[in-house]
C-alpha cells in the first residue's frame, strides 16, 4: 500500500511535473511550509495527538523531497522524521490535501572492509568507503580505547558495518558491527552488542563513555521507544521516538548528561521543551514541560542533574508527563539503552549471547582480506523519489 499512492501520483502528475530536493532549514516548522506552499493548517491541526508529536521530529538539515504539478503546484511531499518513518503530505482523490505517517524505503547493504593506514584512520577509511559518517563513528568508537596517534603507516582497520542507502545517497548513521585496529603488537577489537547496541571489548567490557542518568523521579513508564509500532485500531505504523515518564505535575527534571543548551521554547505538539546538546553528536529533548527553570538560557552550560524544568501536559498531550529523546546525529535512538542503571561488565547469560556473536565477528576481522566485500558503487542503487 506504501508504493501505491506514490505511483498513482507519480504517473498521473507525470506530465509537466518536476521533483525538487531540499533541505529543511533551522526555524522551519511543519505550520510555515504549509502556509509557504498554501496547505491548510487543519491538515495539520486535525491530526491525532500522536501524529503531532511526530511532526515536531522533523530536524534541520534533513533532506525531503517536494513533487510539483505543471503549474508549480505541490502535489506531494515526503519528509524524514527519523532513518525509518517519514511525513507524506499529497493530494486526495477529491484534491483535497491529506498527511500520513509513513515507512520510509531504502536500501541497505551489509560490508567489510579492510583498509592499510597510509595517513590516518580517518583520511584511509574516507578514501576507502567515501563515507564520511562511517569515519566519523570509527573515530569515536575507539577514542576511549586507542592512541591514534601512536598508529604507523601499513598497520591495519578492519570494519563491518551496515548502511543505508536511500535516493542514490548514504541514508542515516553507519551501524557498526565490529571492528579492529591491529598495530605492530596489539590489536584493539570493538563489537557492538545486539542487545543493547552498545560497544564492548571481546571480554564484555562496555567502551560506551556516554551515559546517561534518568531525568527525574517517575511513577511509571507509560510508553517505551519504538521505530515502528503496529496501531491496531489505524492499522499504520507508528514510531514513538522517545521514552514518556508519567510523574506529577510539577515534579522536578534534570539534565541526564553535561551539554549545552541549545533550545528552550515551544517546540509544535511537544509543547514546551528544553534541548540539550552533548559530546560524541548526541542530544537530549525534554517535553511537555509546565514550566522552565528561569535561570536556564540558550547557550547555558549545565551540568549533569542540573535542574532545567518541571513536569506538565503542554502540546499535545493527554496527561503530565515527561517526553525524553535521545538522539546521536539527528538519528533517534532509544534513552533507555544508555541510562546507567545496569553495570558496564555483560555477566551471566547476556555474556555468553554477546559472546557468541563476537567470536565470530573477531574472526570476520582477522581474516579481512577472506571477508571483505568489493566497494560500494552509489550510481549501481536506485536514485528515484518514489516512497
Amino acid at each position: 500500500m506504501k508504493f501505491l499512492i506514490s505511483f498513482i501520483l507519480f504517473f498521473s502528475f507525470s506530465f509537466g511535473a518536476y521533483v525538487q530536493q531540499d533541505v529543511w532549514w533551522k526555524g522551519e516548522t511543519l505550520l510555515t511550509f504549509f502556509e509557504k506552499h498554501n496547505i491548510p493548517q487543519k491538515v495539520y491541526f486535525d491530526l491525532p495527538r500522536t501524529d503531532k508529536e511526530l511532526c515536531s521530529e522533523i530536524y534541520a538539515g534533513v533532506e525531503f523531497q517536494t513533487m510539483f504539478d505543471d503549474d508549480g503546484v505541490i502535489v506531494q511531499t515526503l519528509i524524514p522524521i527519523s532513518e525509518q518513518m517519514q511525513i507524506h503530505v499529497y493530494k486526495d482523490d477529491t484534491g483535497q490535501f491529506v498527511l500520513d505517517i509513513i515507512p520510509i524505503s531504502f536500501q541497505e547493504f551489509e560490508q567489510n572492509i579492510q583498509v592499510s593506514i597510509q595517513n590516518s584512520p580517518y583520511q584511509d577509511i574516507m578514501k576507502a568507503t567515501n563515507n564520511q559518517a562511517l569515519a566519523n563513528e570509527f573515530m569515536l568508537a575507539f577514542k576511549n580505547s586507542v592512541d591514534f596517534r601512536r598508529l604507523q603507516k601499513n598497520d591495519i582497520v578492519s570494519i563491518k558495518f551496515k548502511q543505508k542507502i536511500r535516493h542514490g545517497k548514504y541514508f542515516g548513521s553507519p551501524e557498526i558491527l565490529a571492528a579492529s585496529v591491529k598495530m605492530k603488537r596489539k590489536t584493539y577489537y570493538i563489537f557492538q552488542n545486539p542487545d543493547d547496541k552498545r560497544y564492548y571489548d571481546l571480554n564484555g567490557n562496555s567502551l560506551t563513555s556516554f551515559l546517561l542518568k534518568t531525568p527525574l523521579t517517575y511513577t511509571r513508564i507509560s510508553s517505551k521507544f519504538t521505530y515502528k509500532r503496529f496501531h491496531p485500531i489505524l492499522k499504520r505504523y507508528r514510531p514513538h521516538l522517545g521514552v514518556d515518564f508519567a510523574a506529577p505535575t510539577g515534579r522536578k527534571i534534570y539534565a541526564a548528561a553535561d551539554g549545552r543548551v541549545i533550545h528552550k521554547g515551544n517546540k509544535g505538539g511537544y509543547g514546551k521543551t528544553i534541548i540539550i546538546r552533548h559530546s560524541d553528536g548526541l542530544r537530549t529533548l525534554y517535553a511537555h514541560l509546565s514550566r522552565y527553570n528561569t535561570a536556564i538560557k540558550v547557550g547555558s552550560w549545565v551540568k549533569q542533574g542540573r535542574y532545567i524544568g518541571r513536569v506538565g501536559s503542554t502540546g499535545r498531550s493527554t496527561g503530565p508527563h515527561l517526553h525524553f529523546g535521545l538522539y546521536k546525529n539527528g538519528k533517534a535512538i532509544d534513552p533507555l539503552k544508555m541510562i546507567s542503571v545496569t553495570k558496564t561488565k555483560l555477566e551471566g547469560e547476556k555474556r555468553k549471547d554477546f559472546m557468541k556473536v563476537a567470536t565470530t565477528l573477531k574472526d570476520q576481522l582477522d581474516n579481512g582480506e577472506k571477508y571483505a566485500t568489493a566497494p560500494i558503487r552509489l550510481e549501481d542503487f536506485e536514485t528515484s523519489y518514489q516512497i
